[in-house]
């Protein structure tokens, strides 16, 4: 048990690097029982891969036994507003609803919307970090990160700019419950939030019925397949997915992969002098300071790894920090190389439950890192950043720059 003496989600100190204790994790093998929040972690690249394709495992379980047959005991009544508006969107349900909605979506969700979105992408990067330029500096989180991915989806859905303000707050105090063994005050804003952007959503739904739009709520409204469609509950669950899914990992990663850059002054020159690295530069990024940590799964039916038996009913923590850090797979893996070309990261998922809005999210990355390099050339770091307190969902805090 002394490995956990160094992994400890809590703590402030692992939280601000928690790799070094992932390796000590991985010297000490494939998978590991972790009491204080009663999951078995799995830290080496081949397992977590393997895990999120295997169908012994899943998002949710109530598709197929109780919560008492499962042996696990139901959420609190007073939290049930944030489990329907979480637990009806495709990334916690698993086939067939999953496959249903996921098809659906994907009708919606195409590539063809994706690409019709570049230049505006492209406009907005250039524009906010026009401002920051204008401003002689600010904060990357809030003057860059947050309002690029946040307005795109928030254009995607349709949303009308003087609604788009509470999208940020609502997100984070929802994604607060994917931590490790919430408290009741984050259960509490979770709830609330997940109640008002529901009747948000409701409304603006409601609105599209009756005025279609060139807009992603319209053509889930729109989409069916042999006379299935989305009920309402599905379409709102769906649509809060989508903002949420759709920045956290985008924020995290701009202000995560900046502060590694100014870190590395050799890795950023190497950058600013050759733009073309910018594609390689943002894999390299997701997978160096990984934005979502970890992710869990339900044991649907008994596993077995590496000679450890895992019984149904226990819930599998699959450390994707660790994962891509893992050096039977990456070279030099604690090294940031932004040339790096062998990059089988897994910081969007893998199996059906990968990230749908991954060419998005990788639109967005590029087109904002590609507008500080030509127009803040010799952007820096004001102050070290101080890190939020989450681990599951890791990113900073701000982020002061100047030019």
């Amino acid at each position: 048990m002394a490995v956990f003496d160094s992994f400890d989600p809590w703590d402030p100190a692992f939280v601000a690097d928690p790799y070094p204790a992932y390796a000590e994790l991985r010297a000490r093998g494939r998978v590991l029982y972790y009491e204080p929040s009663d999951q078995w972690l799995v830290p080496h690249h081949a397992d977590v891969s393997a895990l999120l394709r295997d169908r012994r495992l899943g998002r949710t379980y109530v598709h197929r036994f109780t919560h008492e047959e499962f042996g696990r005991t139901p959420p609190p009544p007073e939290h049930e507003p944030f489990h329907t508006l979480n637990d009806h969107g495709m990334l916690d349900l698993e086939p067939p609803d999953h496959t249903r909605i996921r098809r659906l979506v994907s009708k919606a969700f195409t590539p063809r919307t994706v690409e019709r979105l570049k230049p505006y992408v492209r406009s907005l990067a250039d524009e906010l970090v026009g401002d920051l330029v204008a401003a002689g500096g600010g904060d990357l989180l809030t003057d860059v990160a947050e309002p690029l991915p946040v307005a795109v989806i928030a254009e995607m859905l349709g949303i009308p700019e003087p609604d788009r303000a509470p999208l940020r707050p609502w997100s984070a105090d929802i994604c607060g419950m994917y931590e490790l063994n919430p408290s009741e005050e984050t259960a509490a804003r979770a709830v609330r939030a997940s109640l008002e952007f529901s009747e948000y959503l409701r409304t603006l739904i409601a609105a599209r019925r009756k005025t279609p739009g060139d807009d992603l709520v319209s053509a889930l409204i729109a989409a069916h397949d042999e006379d299935d469609r989305l009920t309402e509950q599905e379409m709102v669950s769906t649509c809060a997915l989508l903002l949420n899914a759709g920045h956290e990992a985008t924020v995290n990663t701009t202000v995560n992969g900046w502060w590694a850059l100014f870190r590395d002054p050799a890795q950023l020159a190497a950058l600013r002098a050759d733009h073309s690295l910018v594609p390689t530069a943002v894999e390299e990024l997701m997978r160096y300071d990984t934005p979502l940590q970890l992710f869990e799964r339900w044991v649907l039916d008994e596993i077995e790894i590496d000679g450890t038996t895992i019984p149904r009913g226990a819930e599998v923590a699959m450390l994707f920090g660790s994962a891509n850090h893992d050096p039977a797979v990456f070279t030099a893996p604690d090294r940031l190389d932004l040339a790096r070309r062998d990059n089988p990261h897994i910081s969007f998922s893998a199996g059906i439950h990968y990230c749908i809005g991954a060419p998005l999210a990788r639109i967005e990355l590029a087109a904002s890192m590609t507008a500080l390099l030509e127009r803040a050339p010799t952007l820096r770091p004001t102050a070290e950043p101080e890190r939020t307190p989450n681990f599951v969902i890791r990113g900073l805090k701000g982020l002061a720059v100047e030019v």
